[in-house]
């Protein structure tokens, strides 16, 4: 089980470098100058070399790499062009928000999904798989933004029982931290759910027609132990795969879901540093973005150990 870990580790490695060199080129592959975009209309050619010179634009490319490369190894992501904040500094104030939001709808997801992907894969072919499936097939097909929109008006506009907006620290009290997070999350969450519990259906509607299950139901065991312990088991490989590849689903919706319901997280960072052409904020937040989703898809492989141990080999 070391020697598995070890391996992958390791074979992140190249990702990463990959990512950072992606992300590095960014500014530079740009069309037109970054540093006349920054300056504006309005900038003149004293401004547009002092940002040049602040970006380190004034340096060979090969040197800027691997000052940039330095410099990220030592946690520096650069200033904020415009706020003069550094980007880690930036990507701080507003990792709370977002995490929780990720986290919140992750667990409201997976604990719906799975659950009604199970009993769809049950009761395959009967009116509770065909409403389930329906469902999902609705979900999946709207897009976050109209979701959330809907949710706005129905649940803070129309009932008034929740707010419309914002973020509350979980410091302030749990109550309303939940509540303030209740419907992005529930906007985020629906096209999730509905990709995992359609990918849970068809994997454990394959597992239930093996031969082992049959044996099983003859020997007598429970519904119950039958689904879990025996069919979900040897299903949840796909399942997990598809719980990590959902992470590119949230974070492509944070930025969507954080606008709808103005949270301060890092969708609106970023929003706000692709409108003011920040470009060193645009490469932090891609950056960590990249990474976060690398270090999960990790997690996965190392889980893929686990639960299937010929994959160790």
């Amino acid at each position: 089980m070391l020697g598995f870990i070890i391996r992958r580790v390791l074979a992140t490695i190249p990702v990463m470098l990959v990512v950072a060199l992606v992300v590095f080129l960014l500014l530079h592959l740009s069309p037109g100058d970054p540093a006349a975009i920054i300056a504006g209309d309005n900038g003149t050619q004293e401004d547009i070399e002092r940002i040049r010179a602040t970006l380190g634009l004034d340096r060979p490319l090969v040197l800027q790499f691997f000052t940039w490369i330095f410099d990220l190894l030592q946690g520096d992501l650069g200033v904020s062009v415009y706020n003069k904040v550094k980007v880690t500094t930036l990507i701080a104030q507003r990792m709370q928000p977002t995490l929780s939001l990720a986290v919140f709808t992750m667990v409201f997801a997976v604990s719906l999904a799975v659950p009604i992907g199970i009993l769809a894969a049950w009761k395959v072919g009967t009116w509770v798989d065909h409403a389930i499936m329906g469902f999902a097939v609705i979900a999946f097909s709207c897009p976050v933004f109209l979701i959330g929109y809907g949710l706005v008006f129905e649940f803070a506009r129309k009932w008034k029982i929740l707010p419309v907006q914002g973020f509350t620290p979980i410091e302030q009290g749990i109550g309303p931290f939940l509540s303030h997070l209740v419907l992005p999350a529930l906007a985020l969450g629906l096209v999730y759910m509905a990709l995992l519990s359609r990918m849970t259906r068809s994997t454990m509607r394959e597992v239930l027609g093996e031969d082992y299950i049959r044996t099983a139901r003859a020997k007598g065991l429970d519904e119950r132990a039958v689904l879990l312990r025996h069919a979900l088991r040897n299903a949840s490989v796909p399942i997990v795969t598809t719980i990590g590849l959902g992470i590119a689903l949230l974070i492509g919706g944070v930025v969507v879901t954080e606008s709808v319901f103005a949270i301060p997280g890092i969708g609106r960072l970023t929003i706000e540093a692709v409108t003011q052409r920040d470009y060193p904020v645009i490469q932090g937040v891609i950056l960590v973005a990249s990474m976060v989703y690398v270090l999960v898809n990790l997690a996965i492989d190392l889980a893929y150990g686990l639960l299937d141990p010929r994959i160790r080999y």
